[in-house]
């Protein structure tokens, strides 16, 4: 790179290009993992498809390493790299809301929080995941796991239509008439098929629901986890909620005496009649009394921004997942097993389900191959404290370990890290195929390669 290049490309581009020796470079190459500390040679803050167009050229015919980030909350850190020039999203932030078409389209740096914020003046909302500060954009091309998967389906189930920007700069639409190769690839295919500037999803109804967090002794762990199963797999699709086993954050509005202790809980939605939100929860706080009960009516931005504040940006952060389709006795004494040696406050387990709405999707209408499923399932191993990064790895690994052989195979690409081709392949099974012919068809010499990355078919990976 001749300092005449770099200096005729920035200022081909409208918005701002960060170099190394730029006093903000530090700030600006931050992801939201602290265990991630990459040092790319640029990173273009777009504020247009056009400078994300230059920014895909210039890659291309210079031969860089090239990496997008939306959001930034990718737990393995795959929207930076080292040498790399940067796609960085995080300015472009348009939300056009349409009420009477009962739609919003959302550039690719909107969070979810600000699209939540957008949806509910009109009493709508967008199915998506349980962090405010996670990006729109590499959720959705995941999958898009959360608060009202059973209710709605996952993100990708409302998606609508997509502008995405090309390996050879060209800005095409995709959608069920339009490129539906291609769209079929972006809903779960992860970043691999271009740069997504925009997407189209439909709204669906939910402006107050009932939910929150309600929780039960560490001690009741496998009774309650052996109830949570039998209730969800037969739960109204109106009702959501994800189990989990963590330690009860040490501040207010949590109970002092509960404050630092091991407990599970589930963290509920439901999208039902409010006024018999009681009535639906009577058997449920029956079941067993739980020993903290926060659930009851919260806008749904509320419930999505509930954890944002526990797990600010800069923490490390490890992650394991898998899919799960049983819960056999065997794999509920393990779960308790671990729960009771979290390593440190932060560290958790959650099972998200995705039967109800999401699981009516056929397996093959989406790259999204594990419909069948009961539950998305991760281990996270989080800290402050960068001296406790092997203990939390190895707490999440150990787990994952144990749990694996009941697991389905494979696991919900938003929630791995670096974790090599087998585990990809095995996350998209019968599916893969299909996503490497489209990868060969727009990307065949493999310019999105910093992602789970799906190879050409026919072809390995080119160094550009």
């Amino acid at each position: 790179m001749t300092t005449d290049l770099i200096q005729s490309f920035k200022t081909s581009l409208q918005g701002k290009l960060v170099l190394p020796s730029d006093s903000n470079y530090d700030e600006v190459r931050k992801v939201h993992n602290g265990m991630i500390d990459k040092r790319p040679a640029m990173i273009a803050q777009c504020t247009s498809i056009s400078d994300v167009q230059a920014c895909v050229r210039f890659a291309k015919e210079n031969k860089i390493l090239l990496c997008i980030r939306g959001g930034g909350h990718n737990a393995g850190g795959l929207g930076i790299a080292d040498d790399a020039l940067v796609i960085d999203l995080s300015l472009m932030k348009d939300i056009q809301v349409n009420k009477d078409a009962k739609t919003v389209k959302v550039q690719g740096g909107v969070l979810l929080k600000e699209l939540d914020a957008a949806t509910h003046e009109v009493g709508m909302c967008v199915p998506s995941g349980i962090f405010g500060t996670t990006g729109v954009s590499g959720l959705t091309l995941g999958g898009g796991l959360g608060h009202m998967t059973r209710q709605y389906g996952l993100s990708i189930d409302n998606l609508l239509e997509a502008e995405v920007v090309l390996a050879n700069g060209k800005l095409l639409k995709a959608s069920a008439q339009e490129n539906a190769d291609l769209f079929w690839g972006l809903r779960g295919g992860g970043g691999n098929f271009g740069v997504v500037v925009s997407f189209l999803f439909k709204l669906n109804p939910a402006h107050t629901i009932y939910g929150g967090p309600m929780m039960w002794e560490l001690d009741d762990g496998e009774e309650m986890l052996r109830w949570y199963h039998n209730f969800i797999t037969t739960a109204p699709d109106n009702i959501n909620g994800f189990f989990a086993y963590l330690t009860v954050p040490p501040v207010d509005p949590f109970p002092e005496h509960l404050q630092l202790k091991k407990m599970c809980g589930v963290v509920w939605c439901y999208t039902g009649d409010i006024e018999r939100a009681e009535e639906v929860f009577k058997p449920i706080r029956e079941a067993k009394t739980p020993a903290l009960d926060f659930v009851g009516p919260l806008p749904v931005p509320a419930l999505q921004t509930m954890f944002d504040p526990l797990y600010p940006p800069g923490l490390q952060w490890y992650w394991k997942a898998d899919f799960v389709k049983d819960m056999p006795e065997e794999a509920i004494e393990k779960h308790q097993q671990f729960a009771q040696s979290l390593p440190t406050p932060l560290c958790t387990m959650h099972l998200y389900p995705v039967n109800g709405a999401a699981s009516r999707v056929g397996k093959k209408d989406t790259p999204w191959n594990y419909r069948d499923a009961v539950y998305g399932m991760v281990m996270v191993g989080v800290t402050d404290n960068p001296e406790e990064k092997d203990t939390v790895i190895n707490w999440a690994r150990n787990y994952w370990s144990a749990l694996h052989p009941y697991s389905s195979g494979g696991a919900y690409v938003n929630m791995m890290m670096e974790e090599g081709d087998d585990r990809i392949k095995a996350s998209y099974g019968e599916n893969y195929e299909r996503l490497q012919q489209i990868k060969e068809k727009y990307d065949r010499e493999n310019l999105f390669r910093v992602n789970q990355n799906i190879k050409p078919k026919g072809a390995e990976a080119v160094d550009i």
